[in-house]
């Protein structure tokens, strides 16, 4: 049976100066955006409407900031509200722990927002040329979670070869473990990012892109929370659901809303007229 080797959280230290793991995860993840967002704004469609790799170095910053303010504020309001009204002054020691992915994807979608009213440029554009983007980003923050050894899995039968023990969870005695952070990476972090880069390489109605991402996050979200430990503050809430199943319900609705609304939309010439 495997065991979860406990990796040692801070990767370097050089003196008084600690760079912790999941920093450098984040620091991959912006990587990759810059990276990826650059290709996207070269392709015909985003290139005609003005788009130049500077804007993607802005919207990196526009990013980080939504993610950051909107994950940390998800966390508070979405999972532990009554906690931090009564700890006030926690509510930005993000350096404990708590971050939340729906609060950083409204977060960005303000963000984006922000842009847009700034550049003058649609907002569906926007997250247009974004949301291909994201999926490696994601799957970078679940290989930071991995190494932390946090948000483990649902017990699972020992004869899973990959079954897992987490010392971190304090099982006694311990009970093996589904390595949710691996599913995670793989589905809406590999598997995600996948299906949205082939997707995205031809011109969509406007809107249709953003959409197939929120019908494919919520879904493999949905699915991968059946493996995933429930937060013990939480557990299971109505249905039988995690927080993160119900948070994923309505991203579903709305990216079939988007992706209908989408197809109706103009494309090339008549798109940038509109």
């Amino acid at each position: 049976m495997l065991v979860h080797p406990q990796f040692n959280p801070v990767a370097i230290s050089l003196g008084p100066l600690s760079i912790h793991w999941y920093g450098l995860t984040y620091m991959a993840a912006f990587g990759l955006f810059i990276w990826l967002a650059g290709r996207r704004a070269a392709l015909p469609w985003f290139a005609q409407a003005g788009w130049v790799r500077r804007d993607v170095e802005d919207l990196l910053f526009y990013g980080v900031l939504g993610v950051v303010l909107g994950g940390r504020l998800g966390y508070v309001l979405f999972y532990k509200p009554e906690y931090y009204l009564h700890h006030l002054g926690e509510v930005v020691a993000v350096w404990k722990g708590g971050m939340a992915f729906h609060g950083g994807l409204l977060g960005v979608l303000a963000a984006m927002a922000l842009f847009a009213w700034v550049r003058k440029r649609p907002f569906f554009q926007v997250t247009d040329l974004v949301a291909p983007c994201v999926p490696l980003g994601l799957a970078c923050g679940r290989i930071g979670n991995f190494i932390n050894g946090e948000l483990w899995g649902r017990p699972a039968d020992p004869s899973l070869p990959w079954a897992m023990i987490f010392p971190q969870a304090g099982d006694n005695p311990p009970i093996p473990r589904h390595p949710s952070q691996i599913y995670q990476f793989l589905g809406e972090g590999l598997l995600l990012f996948v299906i949205m880069w082939l997707y995205a390489r031809k011109e969509r109605g406007r809107g249709q892109v953003s959409g197939l991402f929120l019908i494919g996050y919520g879904v493999l979200r949905t699915v991968a929370e059946h493996f995933r430990q429930p937060d013990d503050f939480l557990g299971l809430l109505f249905l039988g659901m995690s927080m993160g199943q119900w948070l994923s319900a309505p991203m579903i609705l709305a990216g079939i809303g988007l992706y209908a609304w989408g197809a109706r939309q103009p494309r090339g010439a008549a798109a940038a007229a509109a």
